[in-house]
Formats: C-alpha cells, sequence, structure tokens
C-alpha cells in the first residue's frame, strides 16, 4: 500500500488494488424464486411492527451517540490547514495525527460549541503511529473530554460513526460498520507511519477528517480515522474503504507522550539504525543504506555503510518497505537481515529491539 499527500486537507490517502466486485440488486443474489408478504403499491416489503420499533431505536441511538461525543471533537488549524482533533482528558490534551500538526509548534483549536479559537502547543508527536498530542493553553474548561473503548474488542461488523471536520464542514458525522480488524497500513509518500492493526471502516472520511473520532454506538471512541483509500486502476476514490489507528494504541502512545513528551514503550520493533534510501543510477530504489547503528543492528554486526536489501526474508528496497517489514514484528523477534558490503553479500541476526522517540 502506498499514499499520496494532500496538503491543503491535512488528510492522507492510502493506494490500493481493489478485487472485482460481484453486486447485486435489492433482490437475492443466489438462484431461485423468492416470495415476500405485506407488499407497498411498488411491490416493496413493509416494515413490521418489530421492525419499525428496532429502526426507532437505531434512530435515536444514533442522535444520543452524535450528541455525546460530537463536543468532544474539535477543529484543528495550522498555516497549511486543517483537520481534527478529539478531547483525551479535562486537561486540556487532545489527541489527533501527527500529520495533522505537521511541523507546527502552535495550533489552533476551535471546539464543537464554536466560538473563538483556543491557542494550543505541540505536546508530544510519534510520526511511526502517526499520532500526537497538543495542549489548549486557555480554555480547557470548555472542552469535553470524550470516552474511549478498547479496540481489542471491536467486532467486523460492527456500526461505527465517523465525527470531524471534513472540507471545512464542523461537526460532520457519517456512518458505516467496521468492515475489518488488524490491517497493516503504509501511508508512504516521505511518511514513516505504517499504520499497525488499523481499523478498516466504510464510514466516509474526506479531508479534514484526520484526527477525529471513529466512535461505536455506545459514544465510546474505538479509533482515529486517518487514510481514505482510492483506486489505482479508476485514478480515484476507493468509497467505503478508509482506516482508523486502533484506540488501544493511541491511549497508549497519548499517555506517554502527555506525561513525558516522548514514547518509551511502543510495543513496535526496532531494526537500530539510522538509513536512507539508496536509488540505482536509473532512480530506482534498490535498499536501505545504513547511515548509523546502535542497539540491535550494532549488537548483530551491521555497520554504517552497509545496504540491507531484506529482512525477515521479505525485500527491503526502500525506507518505506522497511518500516512495513518491521511492523509485522515484536521487540524481542530474531529475523535473519541480509546486507551487502564491499561488494559480497552476507546474513545476520538481529533482535530487534523496541521503537522509541
Amino acid at each position: 500500500m502506498h499514499a499520496r499527500r494532500r496538503p491543503a486537507g491535512l488528510w492522507r490517502i492510502v493506494t490500493i488494488a481493489l478485487p472485482a466486485l460481484a453486486v447485486c440488486g435489492l433482490v437475492a443474489c443466489a438462484g431461485g424464486s423468492g416470495t415476500s408478504s405485506s407488499s407497498g403499491a411498488a411491490g416493496s416489503p413493509l416494515p413490521t411492527v418489530a421492525a419499525a420499533a428496532g429502526l426507532g431505536w437505531l434512530q435515536r441511538q444514533y442522535e444520543q451517540v452524535v450528541s455525546r461525543v460530537l463536543p468532544s471533537v474539535v477543529q484543528i488549524s495550522t498555516g497549511t490547514g486543517t483537520g481534527s482533533g478529539v478531547v483525551y482528558d479535562g486537561r486540556g490534551d487532545i489527541v489527533t495525527n501527527a500529520h495533522v500538526v505537521g511541523t507546527a509548534a502552535t495550533v489552533g483549536v476551535s471546539p464543537a460549541s464554536g466560538g473563538k479559537a483556543l491557542p494550543a502547543k505541540v505536546t508530544g508527536v510519534f510520526a511511526p503511529d502517526d499520532l500526537a498530542v497538543i495542549t489548549v493553553q486557555r480554555g480547557a474548561a470548555s472542552l469535553k473530554p470524550a470516552v474511549f473503548g478498547r479496540s481489542a474488542a471491536v467486532r467486523v461488523g460492527e456500526i461505527v460513526l465517523a465525527m470531524g471536520n471534513p472540507l471545512g464542514l464542523s461537526g460532520t458525522v457519517t456512518d458505516g460498520i467496521v468492515s475489518a480488524t488488524g490491517r497493516t497500513v503504509s501511508e508512504g509518500q516521505g511518511s514513516s507511519a505504517v499504520l499497525i492493526s488499523a481499523i478498516q471502516t466504510s464510514a466516509a472520511i474526506n479531508p479534514g477528517n484526520s484526527g477525529g473520532a471513529l466512535v461505536d454506538l455506545s459514544g465510546r471512541v474505538i479509533g482515529i480515522p486517518t487514510l481514505a483509500a482510492t483506486d489505482p486502476q479508476m485514478g480515484g476514490a476507493a468509497a467505503g474503504i478508509g482506516f482508523a489507528i486502533p484506540s488501544d494504541t493511541v491511549t497508549s502512545i497519548a499517555r506517554q507522550l502527555i506525561t513525558t513528551g516522548k514514547v518509551s514503550n511502543s510495543g513496535r520493533a526496532s531494526l537500530g539504525i539510522t538509513a536512507e534510501t539508496v536509488a540505482d543510477t536509473a532512480g530506482q530504489p534498490t535498499g536501505i543504506g545504513v547511515v548509523s547503528v546502535r542497539g540491535a543492528a550494532a549488537a548483530a554486526g551491521i555497520r554504517a555503510g552497509d545496504i540491507i536489501v531484506s529482512v525477515a526474508g521479505q525485500p527491503t528496497k526502500s525506507v518505506t518497505a522497511l518500516q512495513a517489514v518491521l511492523a509485522l514484528h515484536k521487540p524481542g523477534d530474531r529475523v535473519p537481515v541480509r546486507l551487502a558490503r564491499n561488494g559480497s553479500t552476507s546474513t545476520v541476526t538481529v533482535t530487534l529491539g523496541s521503537l522509541t522517540s
């Protein structure tokens, strides 16, 4: 998966290959004839009393969740665009995407209730997970903290709502379901972020939604919407395919950034190198050039100047490819690393360390 940056919208698009889909109409896809009772004038089935009652409950639940959570979703403004954020606690801490704040040290926060933007400072950023925490410096009492749920308990098929400020339209809500869990998604195109255990959703995610809230029908934030997909064959948006950072990751990283401004326990594997992508004479990436080593890499005998061509049997032609491979592993895993040095190749075994900031 690869992504292309759209800076004006503070939003990311991930490009994926989509399989062909078989589309059914408003009848069963299986062959054979069907029957229905209680049809209207146009032949469409009328809802039963139980079904109507169920729809009424669902309608009320939507309304209650929106009224409860939307006040916790803010708009974040920087010098390059706008995005969304979720109020994390009563002290004015707000969690958002790292790519929303970019390189800014201070940002403006517009509450969902409207009014003058509140000044906020960037407390900490963890780019590998595309997460950041900003802290409102004045007016924190006007903000309402959200309730974060456990993303580990999220089930495929759950109804979810995406809340944010797409296209500058504050307080926008879209709905869908959890389409899949446990996705590994590389943002690519200059970003070091690789989302681990991402939640895939059919709820629409548009420019400005980044950093907002993906919410279940109990009003709990289960993810932070971050990516929307495009179809490379069609050259446009792939409707109904978006990705959110799971809330378990969000709360873990946010706590560390709020406490120390850094992340010391990410749960992510690290090779222990500073690296850059090496290209051939045609400009095509061919491997990872090691600039400096520490920790795991140094212990395994990797040196500055080496070129890493594969990790755990997977080709690593670019830094993005390396990040994607490491995202599949945990600290403590032992992996073979194939490298080129002075015209010859060799393989060393590395016990992966922990990625920190």
